[in-house]
């Protein structure tokens, strides 16, 4: 099975992963990466985001190992557009979060308007740090927490302690 899936992974943090090894199970997987003038856009708040080939270095370096792993082939192409790669022929179904999911369910009307059969829609949950709250590259950012979802003594962190 050809499994799509799209997103800035800037860091790469275990919920990421936790979408990579989903995809892996289903078949190859072509990830989507979003280009330097997408990722802005795709943003819930402003943030400084690394350069388009600093984050595919990286994140083919993550998807090498758990490919060799699952004894699967994937793909890492540049995102120009939110619907991305997803809407192309080969693809059979893309693994996507909750909050992302209404993206596929568009990505789905594309292709049936293009006369293509619509993705299985593959819906993995968040993965919770361990404070209860959602791992994001956001909070990794902020300094709230490190890439596993364990609480840091971040800026962010240290401020709230003073309040």
């Amino acid at each position: 099975m050809d499994v799509a899936l799209g997103g800035t992974f800037d860091p790469i943090h275990d919920g990421h992963r936790r979408l990579f090894r989903r995809g892996f199970e289903l078949g190859d997987l072509t990830v989507g990466l979003t280009s330097d003038d997408l990722a802005p856009e795709t943003r819930h708040e402003p943030r400084y985001v690394r350069p388009f080939e600093e984050r595919q270095a990286k994140l083919r370096e993550e998807l090498a190992e758990m490919a060799a792993t699952y004894d699967r082939d994937f793909a890492v192409r540049k995102l120009t557009e939110p619907t991305g790669i997803a809407v192309e022929p080969p693809f059979e179904a893309l693994v996507v979060t909750p909050e992302t999911q209404a993206g596929g369910e568009r990505i789905n009307r594309i292709r049936r308007e293009r006369g293509l059969d619509p993705l299985e829609i593959v819906v993995v949950e968040r993965l919770l740090a361990d404070d209860g709250e959602i791992i994001s590259s956001t909070r990794i950012v902020r300094g709230e927490i490190d890439e596993h979802g364990h609480v840091t003594e971040g800026p962010e962190n240290e401020r709230s302690a003073v309040r």
